[in-house]
């Protein structure tokens, strides 16, 4: 990775629940512009290492700087508001709004409604399928429509961070790739993105820069094709 400041340096990270202890010293950089992605099994850390990012859990021990600024006790509605979108798994939209007013919904706070009127036509292109769906209410959305719906909140947030968790959980195939080519049109439209995801083999497609989480520790990392070609990892996240 490059020397430059990363836009996300986590560094000796430690997160507990009560005595089972989930993130174990990891260290990790994003750099601006780059998708970065964390594989592993089930229980391996890697919801726990964004939940720590956005606040959402408490750090037993270490750093997370974000564009230069320690995040440690920083309450999560601000960690939003310096960049940083957290999709979690399961999407996190309200079911019982429209599309357009879970979009909206996202922009509570601005004072600029030409940017916000900007924002929502940047995330119609990008997801033409809300568009369609505009007074659609989400809870009647198939699940790939929700996972773009809940793509399209964190882009009308303006993040210059987002972090996804699972994107692809649940969906078909033909969803699955769906979901990955907004993540491409996402990344080159110059978002950052930190991807949490257990299909290795589409997460390895689109990051820049990858880490293996196993037990709460980094267990290998680099460039996606040097950990495609590791036996290990081809072993016991490719079925090669």
């Amino acid at each position: 990775m490059g020397a430059a400041s990363p836009l996300l340096a986590v560094e000796d990270l430690w997160v507990s629940y009560g005595n089972i202890r989930a993130v174990q010293g990891i260290s990790l950089r994003v750099e601006e512009g780059q998708v970065v992605t964390l594989i592993g099994a089930n229980g391996a850390g890697k919801s726990s290492t964004l939940r720590a990012i956005s606040g959402l859990v408490s750090v037993e021990r270490g750093r997370i700087v974000y564009a230069g600024s320690d995040l440690k006790g920083v309450p999560p509605h601000r960690i939003v508001e310096l960049g940083i979108a957290h999709v979690p798994e399961g999407r996190g939209i309200f079911a019982n709004l429209t599309v357009l007013e879970n979009l909206r919904l996202a922009t509570w706070g601005r004072r600029d409604p030409a940017g916000v009127a900007a924002d929502l036509e940047r995330v119609f292109t990008i997801l033409p399928r809300l568009a369609e769906r505009r007074h659609q209410l989400a809870a009647t959305l198939s699940g790939g429509e929700q996972q773009m719906l809940a793509l399209g909140r964190a882009l009308m947030r303006r993040a210059r961070l987002m972090l996804l968790d699972e994107p692809s959980m649940g969906l078909a195939p033909v969803l699955v790739r769906n979901i990955f080519d907004v993540l491409i049109q996402i990344s080159a439209g110059g978002t950052t993105i930190l991807l949490v995801e257990q299909n290795a083999h589409m997460a390895l497609r689109v990051a820049h820069y990858a880490y293996v989480l196993e037990t709460g520790t980094i267990a290998l990392e680099g460039p996606p094709a040097q950990l495609v070609a590791d036996e290990r990892v081809r072993r016991a996240y490719l079925g090669g």
